[in-house]
C-alpha cells in the first residue's frame, strides 16, 4: 500500500475532481466504474487487491470511512470466502444495501468471469492439441509451487505458536494427502473443537442473564428486496440446459463457497474432491488447468468455478457455478455483516474461525501432495516446479507471470521441432 500522492493503480489514475469527497456525495456509478476497472487489472492476489482499495478509496479519494473499510477487512478475514470479493461487497452494501453489494460484486467479478468463460471456450476446442498440452505441461508444476507457497503462508498466519492448531493442520494434512478425502467434516469439526476448548458454551438458568443477540435483519436499500433477482439466474439457466447436470453443479458450488476458510486457494482441496473424485466432471489434469486459469486471470482465484462450470455444462454451467460459489459470500456480507462487526471479538467466533482455518490450511497442504503426483511426471516438470518454488520464495513476483513463464517453458520443451 502506498501513500504517495498521485500514484496510479487499478483505480484508473490520479485523483479526479471527486477526490476527498464524502462517500455519500460520490455517485454510485463512479464506485461501480472503479470496481469494474479493478476487476480488469487487479492482479497480485487478495492482499494486493485490498491494498489498492484502501489506497484509492480510503486514503486518496476518501470515498469510504477508514473504520468502515477496516470492518470489511475483518469480516473478510473471519468469514468464509475470498477476502477481496468480500471487502468489495461490503463497500457496496454500505452504499446501497443488498442491491449495492450485488452491483459491486458484478462489476468486480464480471471481467474475470468473462475471461474464464472465453478461456473455457478455447480450451474445450483446443485442449487436445499439441500447443495446449505443451503449455500446461509447464503450467502444472508451476501451479503446484504457487499452491505450496500459499499453504505455507496460511499455516504460519493461522497457526502461529499454538501447538493445538499445528496438530489440527498436521492431522488434516495427513488425511488429505493419504486419502484425498473431502475435508469438509474435518474443517467444521476442527472449528467446533477449538470452540469447545477455548470458549465452551455455558448453561444459564432460565430467566437469568441476557439471551444471545440474534443477527438483526439488515435494511433493504431504498425499499428493494433483500435478495436481488440476480440470484434467480441459475433457475433460468437450469430451465435452458436441464436440471440433471446443472442442479448438482449449483448445489456443489453453493456448499463449497460456504467453506472456503483461510484464502482463495483453500478452495483447491474442496474442489478437487468434488469435481474429480465424486462427480468426475473433470480429470486430474483438467482440474489443474482450471486452477491455473483462476490464477492467471484478475480477481478472486475462486473464479476457477466459472471455468469448471463451462467445461461441465457450457455457458449455463459457468453461470450456475459462479453464482453458486459467490452466493454464500454475498449472504454472509448482507445477512451477517453488521452483526459480525459488532461481535468479531467474541471468544466463540474467534475460536471457531481459528480451528476451521487451521484445518483448511492443512487440507490445502495435503492437496499439494495429491496434485503434485499428477503435475510432476518427469525430471523436466520437477525442475520447473522447483524453479518456480525458488523464485516465489526469494522474489515478490506476481503469480500470473510465473504461470505464463512456465507455459513458455512447456512450449519450448514439448512442442515438436
Amino acid at each position: 500500500m502506498s501513500d504517495r500522492a498521485g500514484s496510479r493503480g487499478p483505480g484508473g489514475g490520479p485523483e479526479g475532481p471527486d477526490g476527498g469527497r464524502p462517500a455519500g456525495e460520490v455517485p454510485f456509478g463512479k464506485v461501480l466504474l472503479y470496481f469494474l476497472r479493478l476487476g480488469v487489472v487487479g492482479f497480485g492476489g487478495p492482499i494486493a487487491t485490498v491494498g489498492y482499495m484502501q489506497r484509492d478509496l480510503v486514503e486518496q479519494r476518501g470515498w469510504i470511512d477508514r473504520q468502515d473499510f477496516l470492518d470489511g477487512v475483518a469480516l473478510g478475514q473471519a468469514m468464509p470466502g475470498p477476502l477481496a470479493a468480500q471487502v468489495a461487497m461490503w463497500i457496496g452494501y454500505l452504499r446501497r444495501g443488498a442491491w449495492g453489494a450485488i452491483a459491486v460484486a458484478g462489476a468486480f467479478i464480471g471481467p474475470s468471469f468473462l475471461m474464464v468463460v472465453a478461456a473455457g471456450a478455447l480450451y474445450a476446442v483446443y485442449s487436445g492439441t499439441g500447443v495446449v498440452q505443451a503449455l500446461f505441461y509447464g503450467i502444472g508444476p508451476a501451479v503446484m509451487a504457487i499452491i505450496a507457497i500459499a499453504a505455507y503462508k496460511l499455516l504460519r498466519l493461522t497457526d502461529r505458536a499454538d501447538w493445538r492448531l499445528w496438530a489440527i493442520s498436521a492431522v488434516v494434512f495427513t488425511v488429505t494427502a493419504l486419502t484425498g478425502a473431502e475435508p469438509i467434516p474435518l474443517i467444521l469439526g476442527a472449528g467446533l473443537l477449538i470452540l469447545l476448548l477455548d470458549a465452551p458454551p455455558t448453561l444459564r438458568r432460565r430467566g437469568k442473564g441476557r439471551a444471545p443477540e440474534a443477527p438483526p435483519p439488515p435494511p433493504a436499500a431504498q425499499g428493494h428486496a433483500l435478495v436481488p433477482a440476480f440470484l434467480t439466474v441459475p433457475a433460468a439457466a437450469v430451465g435452458a440446459a436441464g436440471t440433471a447436470s446443472l442442479l448438482p453443479l449449483g448445489l456443489f458450488f453453493l456448499q463449497t463457497g460456504a467453506l472456503v476458510f483461510g484464502s482463495g486457494l483453500a478452495i483447491v482441496p474442496l474442489l478437487r474432491d468434488g469435481v474429480v473424485d465424486q462427480h468426475r466432471w473433470l480429470d486430474q489434469s483438467q482440474f489443474l488447468d482450471a486452477v491455473a486459469m483462476g490464477l492467471i486471470t484478475p480477481g478472486p482465484v475462486v473464479i476457477t468455478a466459472g471455468f469448471i462450470g463451462y467445461l461441465t455444462a457450457g455457458l449455463p454451467g459457468a453461470i450456475v457455478a459462479t453464482v453458486g460459489i459467490f452466493t454464500p459470500i454475498y449472504l454472509a456480507v448482507v445477512l451477517l455483516g453488521r452483526w459480525f462487526v459488532r461481535h468479531r471479538d467474541h471468544s466463540r467466533v474467534k475460536a471457531f474461525v481459528a480451528g476451521a482455518t487451521a484445518a483448511a490450511a492443512g487440507a490445502l497442504s495435503g492437496a499439494v501432495v495429491v496434485l503434485t503426483r499428477e503435475a510432476v511426471t518427469d525430471w523436466a516438470t520437477a525442475a520447473i516446479g522447483l524453479l518456480a518454488l525458488g523464485i516465489l520464495w526469494r522474489f515478490k513476483i506476481g503469480e500470473p507471470w510465473i504461470v505464463l513463464a512456465a507455459g513458455i517453458l512447456g512450449l519450448v520443451l514439448r512442442l515438436p521441432r
